[in-house]
C-alpha cells in the first residue's frame, strides 16, 4: 500500500513507499510526518488539499440519451426502420406506422431496463462513514470522514465503522469484522506488531481497513491511505476496470439480428430488381420489397424474447433468486462454472462446535437447532458417555463467554463473537441452562481476549462458597498455564487432528480461585486443569451438498473461493464434494506466482481457492472466461463486487451482501441460499428451451411469409398491369404481429423438459439457431409456402373461372392464405411444445396457455375475415365453410409431417 502524501523528509521521500504492515507503528508516523499529538489543523487542511477528499471516485453513468440509442443501435431494428421508411415513402402509412410503433415499444423496454442497472460504483459510496474522531494538535475531535488525510491519528471504539486504512498504534482487544473486505469469516483480532512484509491481506492483523466495522474493544492509529488509495479505493478501481459482458443469449440473438437483416436486405434487393425486370411499376416493385421486408422480419421477436425472460424472472423470484436485468434470467441456464463464495452460500454462517475431546474420550456434538435437547452425549467410538463428561467442559465455555442468544426475525441469533456463540449454543444442545447458570455462577472479573495474550479468563463465585477461575484460547497459550503432569503433547495431537480438519480450535481450562478473591490478574491465570479441547467449524448447508450434486449432474463445475484458511476451505470443500480426499486447494499467494497459462491450467484445474484477494477472484473468473466457460461468480461483500461485475453472471447474497455487490449482481438470492443457485439454473434452461421453441415456431413463420412472396414474384402473373400477390404488406404484419405473438408467448409458460437437469450445460458458442431449428425451419415453411400458394391459386383462379370480378377474387383468395397460414401456425404450435417428444407424453394440458394463446387467434382471425371494418382495413373478404373447410386440411398436413420429423430424430440418435 502506498502512503498516500509525501513525507517532510526529501531523503525519506526519495525511497519506495513501506508496507505499512511491514514496519513498526513508531517508523510509520515518522514516514507520514505524524506523532502521537497528531497533524496540527494547518498540515491537516494543506494535506486535504494536496491528496483530496476521502471519498472514492465515481464514475458517471451512461446518460438518458446514450441508454436510449443503445436501444436502436441493431441491425434488426435498422431493417425495421427502413421498411417503415420506404412504407411511408410508398403511401403505406398503416404498415409504416405499425412498423414504427414495434420499434419504439422494443426500445422502450430495454430502456427502462437498462436505466434501472448500473450503479455499483455509487453503492461503494455509502460505504465510507460521515464521521471520524481524530488527534489533533494533541486534542480529540469529531470531523467529516471526507475530511481525514494520511498522518491523522484516528480513534476507533466498538461499533466505529472505519473510514481509511489505519495502521494500529495501540489497542485494547480491538477486534475488527472485516468479511466484507477480505472474505475472511471470523472477527479479526487487531495488534500493534510489525509483520512479514509479504503476507496477504487478510493477515495483516495491524492494520484497519477502512469501510470495516470495529466489532469490540478500541485503538488508535495513524492513517495510511485514504479515498482511492484505500484497499476499499483499489477494489473500486478494480470494478471500474471489469468488463460487463454480454450474455450468451443476446450475443445469439445479436448474430440472428445481424443475419437476417442482412439476408432480408439481400433478398428484398434481389426482389426489387427481380419484380423490375419482370415490368412492374418501381412504386410497386419497393411495395414489393417492403412486403417481403415486413413478411420476413419477426417482428413480434422482440416481445417474444423480452415476455419469455420476464415470465423466468418471475419464477426465479418465487424461488428466491431475484433478478436484477432479465437477460440474467437464461444465462444461468448456460452456465459452465460456479465460482461460489464459503461463508454463508455454502455454509450455514454459523460457527458450531461439533468435536469435543475430554480426557475421558472424543465427543460429537452434532444436532441443529438453539432449544435444550436433552440428547444422551455418545463418544466417536459409539459408546453412550453420562452427560458429566463434557458438562463441565460446556459449563466453563459458557460462563466464560460474553455472547448470549437473542431472539430475531425467523429465530434465534448469536449477540457477540461467533465463536463465544458457538460455545453458548454448544451448551444449550447439551440441554444447560444458560441464565440459570451465569445466575448461580455469577461473575466477578474478567480478562478479556487480546492478541498478545490469546486467552480471556473470568472469575467467578462457586453456588456452594469459593470461587473458580476459567479460561480459554489458544491451545498453546492455554496448555502453557497448566499444571504440571498434563499431557500437552496428546492434547496438540488433538489440536493438529481438528486443525486438519478445518476446525477451529480452542483449549479449556480451569483451576480453583485463592479463597476471598474478587479479582483476577494475568498472573492469577497459572495451575490450569485443562478440561478439554473444542473443534468449532461453520458446517456446510446440507442443500447446499444437494444442490452441488445436482451441478454436476448438470454438467457444470462448482468451485469454492474464499478468504479463509486452506485447511478450512479444503474441510469444507470435501464435505461438499467439490474435492477428493486428500487434495490441498490453491492459496492467493501461490496464484500470483502464476503467468497467464498457468492461471488457466489452475482455474479449470483446481476447485477450491482460499486465502484470495479481489484480484485473485477476478482473475480467476477472466482465467476461466478465456477457457470459454460462462462464469457465475457468487459473493457478498465489497471485495467480490469487481469479479461479480467481469462474471458471465453475478449472483449477490440478499441478507448478508454489501449494497456494493449487490448493486454490481445481476442476481441476488433473497436467502443467502447456495441451493437456490441450482433452482435458478433449472429455471435458466427452461427459459432458453422456451426461447428455442419460441424461434422454432416463428423463424418458419417468417420464412415462409417471405417464400411466400418470392415465389409469387417470381412466378405469378401480372393482372391487369399490376403484380399478382397472395397477400398484402398488412395482412402479413397481421400474421407476425397478432398471430404469431398470440401462439408463441404461450411457450414461454411450458413446463420443464423432462431431464432438464441431466444435461450437460450448451456449448457457449453453440448458435441458438442450431442446425436442428434451421432444418426445421426450412421444412415448415416449404409445407407453409406450398400449402397457402396452392390454396391461393386454386382459389383465385376457381373464382375468375365462374365469372368473380377480378378484385374480388382476390380479395377471398387473400383471405384464405392468410387463414390457411394461421391455422397452419396453430397445429404447428402444438407440435412445438416439446422439441423432442410428442404432444402426449409431455401432457395435453401441462400448459393452459397454449389453448388461451389459440383461442384468442381464433377469436382475432374470425374478426379479420367476417368484421366489416377489418375487411376494409385489411382488404379481406368473408369466407364460406366450403373455403374454410379447404384451409383447414390444408393447415392439417403439418401434423403427420412434423409427428413423423421427430421420431426420426429420435431413431437417428439426436434427441
Amino acid at each position: 500500500m502506498r502512503p498516500a502524501v509525501r513525507a517532510p523528509d526529501a531523503s525519506r521521500a526519495s525511497l519506495p513507499p513501506p508496507a505499512w504492515h511491514g514496519i513498526p507503528a513508531d517508523e510509520a508516523l515518522g514516514v507520514l510526518g505524524s506523532g502521537a499529538a497528531g497533524l496540527s489543523e494547518a498540515e491537516a487542511r494543506r494535506r486535504l488539499l494536496e491528496v483530496g477528499p476521502n471519498r472514492l471516485r465515481q464514475v458517471e453513468g451512461a446518460g438518458v440519451l446514450e441508454i436510449l440509442w443503445r436501444q436502436v443501435a441493431s441491425p434488426m431494428i435498422y431493417v425495421l426502420l427502413a421498411s417503415a421508411v420506404l412504407a411511408l415513402l410508398t403511401g403505406k402509412r398503416v404498415d409504416g406506422l405499425v412498423i414504427l410503433g414495434v420499434v419504439v415499444v422494443n426500445a422502450l423496454i430495454g430502456f427502462f431496463q437498462e436505466f434501472r442497472a448500473g450503479r455499483a460504483i455509487r453503492a461503494l459510496m455509502e460505504i465510507v462513514p460521515e464521521l471520524a474522531t481524530v488527534v489533533r494538535d494533541g486534542v480529540r475531535r469529531s470531523i467529516p470522514a471526507a475530511d481525514v488525510v494520511p498522518g491523522d491519528v484516528i480513534v476507533l471504539e466498538s461499533g466505529d465503522k472505519v473510514p481509511a486504512d489505519v495502521r494500529v498504534l495501540r489497542q485494547r482487544s480491538l477486534r475488527v469484522e472485516e468479511a466484507m473486505l477480505t472474505g475472511e469469516s471470523q472477527p479479526i483480532a487487531k495488534h500493534m506488531h510489525p509483520l512479514d512484509p509479504g503476507l496477504a491481506l487478510a493477515d495483516r492483523r495491524n492494520l484497519v481497513f477502512g469501510g470495516t466495522l470495529v466489532l469490540s474493544g478500541s485503538g488508535t492509529g495513524v492513517v495510511v491511505a485514504t479515498g482511492s488509495a484505500t484497499e476499499l479505493g483499489r477494489i473500486s478501481a478494480l470494478l471500474q476496470e471489469a468488463d460487463t459482458l454480454e450474455t450468451p443469449l443476446m450475443r445469439q440473438l445479436d448474430a440472428v439480428g445481424r443475419w437476417l437483416a442482412v439476408g432480408i436486405v439481400a433478398v428484398a434487393g434481389l426482389l426489387l430488381v427481380i419484380g423490375f425486370l419482370r415490368g412492374y411499376p418501381l412504386v410497386d416493385a419497393l411495395l414489393v420489397a417492403v412486403t417481403l421486408a415486413v413478411a420476413a422480419i419477426p417482428e413480434g421477436l422482440p416481445a417474444i424474447v423480452t415476455i419469455a425472460l420476464a415470465i423466468g424472472v418471475q419464477r426465479m423470484a418465487r424461488r428466491k433468486a431475484v433478478i436484477r436485468s432479465l437477460p440474467a434470467a437464461e444465462t444461468l441456464g448456460a452456465t459452465t462454472v460456479i465460482c461460489s463464495d464459503k461463508t454463508g452460500t455454502l455454509t450455514r454462517n454459523e460457527m458450531t462446535v461439533q468435536v469435543v475431546r475430554t480426557p475421558a474420550g472424543c465427543f460429537d456434538l452434532e444436532g441443529v437447532g438453539y432449544e435444550p435437547a436433552g440428547r444422551v452425549v455418545r463418544r466417536s467410538d459409539g459408546a453412550e458417555a453420562s452427560k458429566a463428561e463434557v458438562e463441565e467442559l460446556l459449563r466453563a465455555g459458557l460462563l466464560d463467554s460474553d455472547a448470549h442468544l437473542e431472539a430475531g426475525d425467523g429465530g434465534w441469533r448469536v449477540a457477540g463473537d461467533p465463536t463465544e456463540g458457538a460455545l453458548v449454543v454448544a451448551a444449550l444442545k447439551a440441554g444447560l441452562d444458560a441464565e440459570a447458570l451465569r445466575e448461580a455462577w455469577p461473575r466477578l472479573d474478567a480478562i478479556p481476549f487480546e492478541s498478545e495474550r490469546r486467552f480471556m479468563a473470568s472469575l467467578h463465585a462457586r453456588p456452594g462458597g469459593g470461587g473458580v477461575l476459567f479460561a480459554k484460547g489458544a491451545p498453546e497459550a492455554i496448555l502453557a498455564r497448566c499444571v504440571e503432569g498434563t499431557d500437552a503433547d496428546q492434547a496438540m495431537a488433538w489440536v493438529e487432528e481438528m486443525a486438519a480438519g478445518g476446525m477451529r480450535v480452542l483449549a479449556v481450562a480451569a483451576a480453583d480461585a485463592a479463597p476471598g478473591a474478587s479479582t483476577l490478574e494475568e498472573s492469577d491465570v497459572a495451575g490450569l486443569r485443562l478440561l478439554g479441547i473444542v473443534g468449532m467449524i461453520d458446517p456446510p448447508r446440507p442443500e447446499a451438498i444437494d444442490a452441488i450434486r445436482r451441478c454436476h449432474e448438470a454438467g457444470i463445475v462448482v468451485k469454492m473461493i474464499t478468504g479463509d484458511h486452506r485447511a478450512t476451505a479444503v474441510a469444507i470443500g470435501r464435505q461438499l464434494g467439490l474435492v477428493e480426499e486428500g487434495a490441498g486447494g490453491v492459496t492467493g499467494v501461490e496464484l500470483d506466482l502464476l503467468d497467464t497459462d498457468g492461471m488457466e491450467e489452475v482455474a479449470a484445474r483446481e476447485n477450491v481457492f482460499a486465502r484470495v484477494a479481489p484480484e485473485h477472484k477476478l482473475a480467476l473468473v477472466r482465467a476461466l472466461q478465456r477457457r470459454g466457460h460462462v462464469v457465475a461468480m457468487t459473493g457478498d461483500g465489497v471485495n467480490d463486487s469487481p469479479a461479480l461485475r467481469q462474471a458471465d453472471i453475478g449472483v449477490a447474497m440478499g441478507i448478508t451482501g454489501t449494497g456494493a455487490s449487490k448493486e454490481a449482481a445481476d442476481i441476488v438470492l433473497a436467502d443467502d441460499n447456495f441451493a437456490t443457485i441450482a433452482a435458478a439454473v433449472e429455471e435458466g434452461r427452461r427459459v432458453y428451451d422456451n426461447l428455442v421453441k419460441s424461434l422454432a415456431f416463428v423463424i418458419p413463420t417468417n420464412l415462409g411469409l417471405a417464400l411466400i412472396l418470392l415465389t409469387a414474384v417470381m412466378t405469378f402473373p401480372m393482372v391487369a398491369g399490376r403484380p399478382l400477390l397472395p397477400m398484402t404488406p398488412t395482412q402479413t404484419l397481421w400474421i407476425n404481429l397478432v398471430a404469431a405473438v398470440a401462439l408463441a408467448l404461450p411457450l414461454a409458460f411450458e413446463a420443464r423438459e423432462p431431464g432438464l437437469m441431466r444435461r450437460p450445460p450448451r456449448r457457449p458458442g453453440e448458435p441458438i439457431l442450431g442446425r436442428f431449428v434451421l432444418f426445421r425451419s426450412v421444412l415448415v415453411a416449404i409445407l407453409m409456402t406450398a400449402g397457402a400458394l396452392g390454396v391461393f391459386t386454386y382459389e383465385y383462379w376457381l373464382e375468375i373461372g365462374k365469372g368473380v370480378a377480378s378484385a374480388v377474387a382476390l380479395k377471398e383468395a387473400q383471405t384464405m392464405a392468410v387463414t390457411t397460414v394461421v391455422l397452419f401456425q396453430i397445429f404447428y404450435l402444438l407440435n412445438c411444445r416439446s422439441l423432442r417428444d410428442s404432444i402426449v407424453r409431455i401432457g395435453l394440458f401441462s400448459n393452459p396457455a397454449i389453448y388461451v394463446g389459440i383461442g384468442v387467434t381464433l377469436i382475432l382471425q374470425t374478426a379479420f375475415v367476417y368484421h366489416p371494418l377489418l375487411n376494409r382495413l385489411f382488404g379481406t373478404a368473408p369466407l364460406n365453410a366450403n373455403a374454410l373447410v379447404k384451409s383447414l386440411v390444408v393447415a392439417l398436413t403439418i401434423l403427420p409431417v412434423i409427428t413423423l420429423e421427430k421420431w426420426w430424430r429420435r431413431q437417428d440418435g439426436r434427441v
